[in-house]
């Protein structure tokens, strides 16, 4: 058996719809030995409303993208992928036009992907050498933000992450970054 992970692309608001679709469709035998399962990725964020109280949302973390595990070697893969492009809302899968058979992720990426959405453990534990503290002034020296330079606003130890106050073209701007993508100065 071949399984590999794929990416269907939805209009967005449907991905639920298209997940009930091939769910009922899974019930098929035949098309069963396709599709092997279906995600649409979601995460736990943590929001805090106008009267300053938090609570924890479940929100999709890729909109307009359902991931489906299938065997593409199998059986006439073909005729199912014919009826999950039927569906209401799905578009076809990416990367893929007309009746191509469609390219699966890369394994680091689902895997990637499985574990945002909580789906996989992973055992990685951040190692800060330095201690920080809010209000304290950093350097950024990875990412998108290298060498920008801010305040600490908030720090998240539990995550490994801070949220730095930054100048971009004239304003302070908030910027979420790993412990590890700053350093003192």
């Amino acid at each position: 058996m071949a399984r590999e992970w794929y990416i269907l692309h939805t209009y967005s608001g449907y991905e639920n719809k298209v997940e009930k679709f091939i769910r009922s469709y899974m019930e098929d035998p035949e098309f069963s030995k396709t599709v092997l399962d279906i995600k649409v990725p979601t995460e736990e964020v943590t929001i805090e409303g106008k009267d300053g109280k938090k609570k924890n949302v479940v929100r999709k973390f890729l909109p307009g993208y359902v991931l489906l595990e299938m065997d593409l070697a199998e059986g006439d893969w073909l005729s199912s992928l014919s009826k999950i492009k039927k569906i209401a809302g799905a578009s076809g899968f990416v990367g893929t036009r007309g009746n191509e058979k469609p390219h699966p992720i890369p394994t680091d990426e689902i895997k990637t992907i499985l574990q945002r959405a909580g789906e996989l453990k992973t055992n990685k534990h951040v190692m800060v050498k330095q201690t920080f503290e809010v209000g304290e002034t950093v350097k950024i020296v990875e990412g998108p933000f290298d060498t920008f330079v801010g305040k600490i606003d908030e720090l998240n130890l539990e995550k490994g992450k801070a949220k730095v106050m930054v100048g971009i073209l004239g304003r302070f701007t908030p910027v979420e970054v790993e412990l590890s993508q700053v350093e003192k100065i």
